[in-house]
């Protein structure tokens, strides 16, 4: 029974868009209609903790990874990209620093 309902609860609701609180929430309601102890609520609310975390990283790494792909394909400079090349203009700098005081 407890399967069942975590299947339903994390198919039919973006569960990794829940907060913390209404996931709570929607556990102690659904735990009190399915008439699950305290302990096998505490374990059903846990449950769905973890998955809505996992369900978050899976999220926004997707994002992440599209987020780069849009990037390359633009040919944007990355934020490593500027740094690199400030730290090439850094060393020119200090380098004709040096010569100039020469």
């Amino acid at each position: 029974m407890i399967d069942l309902l975590k299947k339903g609860i994390l198919t039919g609701i973006g569960i990794g868009l829940m907060t913390k609180d209404k996931i709570e929430d929607y556990a102690k309601k659904a735990a009190k209609e399915a008439e699950l102890t305290e302990d096998e609520s505490r374990k059903l609310a846990d449950e769905l903790l973890k998955h809505s975390d996992e369900a978050k990283k899976q999220i926004e790494k997707k994002v992440n990874d599209e987020v780069k792909k849009v990037v390359d394909k633009l040919g944007v400079a990355t934020q490593e990209d500027l740094k690199k090349i400030q730290k090439q203009l850094d060393k020119l700098q200090s380098s004709l620093n040096k010569k100039i005081k020469k």
